[in-house]
């Protein structure tokens, strides 16, 4: 199997743009904050960054913002990019920037809207390709952006039903790393139920849970290192003894003994392929 060469940063979402929305968050915006780690990633200052507002139902605003927080970061070339159906997403212009795009970053909203207007378009097969084959291409994604990456994606589901068979909705992501589930807003939505039952459907997946203003860098389909201010919670279903998922019925309330969780924060590291923990000493710095 070809190791993938690219980088993808999934974010918990409401990550910190440098204004003063955010001040529950303590990393300094510019020096640790996780803009700043994408903007790094993707070659520094100079990279050509480029804004795809498609999940949410306010892209031009949303869009602004973005373009507001890349430039405080000293960023040069930065464009947003409005696909709003399929066929925005065949137009010659919008697959010209996303060819000379060193970072691709997915804003917030709602996932199935990026499955259902890029998903088996041009502009999906050239990022697919490009984060296959290409070191220092980098794919973030915010909220809706980063659980659009997986190939299981999860697309819904009601905290206050979880546990229950039926809580959690699957659709198909963009499938850029099908090893992992990935849930956002972790922590403040109360998501530990969802995620688990999403696990449960798939145990050969690994489920990431992002806390808000928490992301990953994961590098070459593998590496994963925490950053942000918060905490990513891994759920590791290949060591389940019981797991009663497939033989419920909808509604019913859920078994599963022996389910690994591992709770991580900023620079805590996590290998997919041997599902490993490396957790930093806790005199260290953030990065």
């Amino acid at each position: 199997m070809q190791q993938v060469k690219g980088t993808l940063i999934p974010i918990g979402g409401n990550e910190d743009k440098g204004n003063t929305e955010n001040e529950m968050y303590t990393l300094e915006f510019i020096d640790e904050g996780i803009l700043y780690h994408v903007v790094k990633e993707a070659g520094g200052i100079n990279a050509n960054v480029v804004i795809i507002p498609t999940a949410s139902s306010i892209p031009k605003e949303v869009g602004e913002n973005y373009l507001e927080a890349f430039t405080k970061l000293g960023c040069k070339n930065i464009a947003v990019l409005d696909i709003r159906s399929k066929e925005d997403s065949e137009k010659e212009s919008a697959i010209e920037l996303i060819k000379k795009a060193n970072c691709v970053m997915f804003s917030g909203g709602n996932q199935s809207k990026i499955t259902k207007k890029i998903g088996g378009t041009t502009i999906h097969k050239i990022l697919s390709e490009r984060y296959k084959n290409e070191a220092g291409f980098v794919i973030a994604g915010t909220s809706a952006g980063a659980m659009a990456m997986a190939s299981e994606m999860i697309a819904g589901g009601s905290a206050s039903e979880a546990f229950v068979k039926g809580a959690v909705t699957m659709y198909k992501g963009l499938g850029l790393i099908p090893e992992l589930i990935i849930d956002t807003h972790f922590i403040r939505r109360g998501r530990f139920g969802r995620q688990s039952e999403a696990v449960a459907k798939f145990p050969n997946l690994i489920g990431i849970g992002l806390a808000e203003d928490t992301g990953m860098i994961i590098k070459n389909g593998n590496d994963c290192t925490v950053i942000g201010s918060g905490m990513a919670i891994v759920f590791d279903g290949n060591t389940l003894t019981h797991n009663n998922e497939k033989i419920l019925k909808e509604g019913t309330p859920m078994t599963m003994a022996n389910l690994t969780i591992h709770v991580l924060s900023n620079g805590d590291q996590y290998t997919i392929k041997d599902r490993k923990v490396s957790v930093l000493p806790i005199e260290a710095p953030f990065i």
